[in-house]
């Protein structure tokens, strides 16, 4: 069958898009990965889909639009546009040329890092070049993007930014069907209000319609007519619960080494306690250094295009202290992380581990620095690389850096893999068939790995359901008692509100703040009226 020409007659009430019984399997040995779902999307309508991570919803969204990745295939179902049924195949690709605008959950590895924000934002377009520039002008502006950074290229761009870009080229043909995976995870508040008004904007509009993966219920609850929800795999579920008892008790002994505080906070059991909303109980460690585990003084950062970020700016993160770092997207947080851990060396100032000068790139670096200083990135696509399994990239970092290597090593992969949240039976699978919540746990788990005195993490909660946030920031707090010292890039306030201390980075300055209580935003709003729900 072929898809129906526009100019067919369709009742007016008829739903655009339809799925019944869609079902994704693995390639190789036929394990599901999503049971079979069925939707419906009318006319004006936003289906939100939500549920916890691994649950399945990206892969939903890349059935529906048949870019599924290799290794999982369809096994069943049917999707249909407009009443008539959508092949697999070259017929899906000229569907989605002709008919969808696509937002992936990963965006900065969807946009060609050496084309121009321009470009990128106009390539599908249809007018001509001043209607076209026109077009691009006017979608940067609607979701905040300053014009100077139509110039830019793409791997130029903070997460943030490539997240509205890649918006901004989705929505630039005016698509039928818009596709959005988790569009706001990397945004702060104000921001994401832009991108939930132009969405919102799209509701009740004849002919068009938008299915959007989100974790943010505020954001489901604003924009759509209908949500559903899809049911996380017991096995994941269960294995979430096993490592809660794994990691649910702090160790709090003195006179031990490092290396066995690791060991014990991942393999003591206990009862899991209930959830709680604020930080749990500390317990007892040894007091703090007078010196601090990590500091910056003096530190200047420049865009690779040189455009300015921080002038001078000084930071002090304690043995065992928590710091978050805030600010507007854009405002150079990654770009810090990133000079300190030393992948983006800074234009000037000086870095200091437990009061000591290091090199500022990881080229001068000597083994005893880099294990010393992990960074866990943002963008977990670039981060891991698609030819190893999970696994390794656990594994890697306990052989270079400490020699774990045969039964021990695979003993502490799987531990490291409860501790945030994950099935053991994960550690076996590539990259690209994970969802983006279970590579940012990789990520993470790869970094804890090293066992390191400072751990840096960019956005650590983005993409990831409630429980699966809570359990990654409860197992944090209970490690820098006797382990790390923390650092996080973050716009969520949750994750904010765990901090000792709060630095907010704006208008190139580092700007302390106190704590702030968890669900209010850490970032300033800009004065514009928040969404309003849909009237009927």
């Amino acid at each position: 069958m072929t898809v129906r020409a526009p100019d067919e007659f369709v009742p007016a009430d008829a739903p655009l898009l339809t799925a019944e019984g869609l079902t994704v399997r693995r390639a190789p040995d036929e394990v599901p990965v999503l049971p079979p779902v069925d939707l419906r999307v009318g006319p004006g309508q936003v289906l939100a889909v939500t549920g916890a991570s691994g649950a399945g919803k990206s892969t939903l969204l890349r059935a529906l639009l048949d870019v599924l990745p290799d290794g999982l295939h369809r096994a069943s179902g049917t999707v249909r546009w407009r009443g008539a049924t959508v092949p697999q195949g070259r017929a899906a690709g000229r569907w989605r040329r002709a008919r969808c605008g696509w937002l992936a959950q990963d965006p900065g590895a969807a946009l060609n890092p050496l084309w121009r924000v321009d470009r990128l934002i106009g390539e599908e377009f249809t007018g001509d070049t001043a209607a076209r520039a026109r077009r691009v002008e006017a979608l940067m502006d609607r979701l905040g993007l300053p014009p100077g950074l139509a110039s830019r290229r793409a791997g130029e761009l903070s997460g943030g930014q490539a997240q509205r870009v890649a918006l901004a080229r989705a929505l630039c043909a005016e698509p039928e069907l818009l596709v959005l995976d988790e569009p706001t995870s990397a945004l702060d508040r104000a921001t994401a209000d832009l991108v939930a008004e132009v969405v919102h904007s799209l509701r009740g509009t004849p002919g068009r319609c938008v299915v959007l993966v989100t974790h943010d219920a505020r954001l489901a609850a604003e924009l759509a007519d209908r949500t559903l929800v899809l049911a996380a795999d017991a096995r994941a579920a269960a294995s979430r619960a096993d490592a809660a008892r794994h990691t649910s008790r702090a160790t709090a002994v003195r006179g031990r080494t490092t290396r066995t505080l690791w060991k014990e906070t991942f393999r003591q059991s206990a009862d899991p306690a209930p959830p709680r909303a604020g930080r749990p109980p500390r317990t007892a460690g040894p007091a703090p250094s007078p010196v601090p585990a990590l500091s910056a003084r003096g530190l200047t950062l420049f865009t690779p295009d040189g455009t300015p970020l921080l002038d001078a700016g000084d930071l002090d993160l304690p043995a065992g202290g928590w710091l978050a770092v805030t600010g507007p997207s854009g405002s150079g947080k990654t770009t810090l992380l990133h000079a300190l851990a030393g992948r983006r060396p800074p234009a000037g100032g000086q870095l200091l581990l437990h009061g000591h000068p290091v090199p500022a790139g990881t080229r001068s670096r000597d083994r005893r620095t880099l294990r010393a200083v992990q960074l866990a990135g943002q963008d977990t696509v670039a981060e891991l690389n698609p030819a190893h399994t999970a696994g390794r990239a656990v594994a890697r970092p306990l052989q270079v850096f400490h020699g774990t290597t045969g039964t021990a090593g695979r003993e502490r992969v799987r531990e490291l893999f409860e501790a945030v949240g994950l099935p053991a039976g994960l550690s076996g699978r590539r990259p690209v068939a994970l969802s983006g919540g279970q590579r940012r746990r990789v990520v993470l788990a790869r970094a804890l790995a090293a066992e390191p005195d400072v751990l840096l993490l960019d956005e650590p909660t983005a993409g990831l359901d409630p429980d699966s946030a809570r359990l990654v920031l409860d197992l944090l707090d209970r490690l820098r008692q006797n382990g790390p010292a923390v650092l996080t890039v973050t716009h969520d306030a949750g994750t904010a509100a765990r901090a000792d201390r709060v630095l907010h980075l704006t208008g190139r300055r580092l700007a302390p703040r106190p704590p702030m209580p968890s669900g209010h935003p850490p970032d300033e709003r800009t004065e514009h009226s928040r969404v309003r729900p849909h009237d009927g």
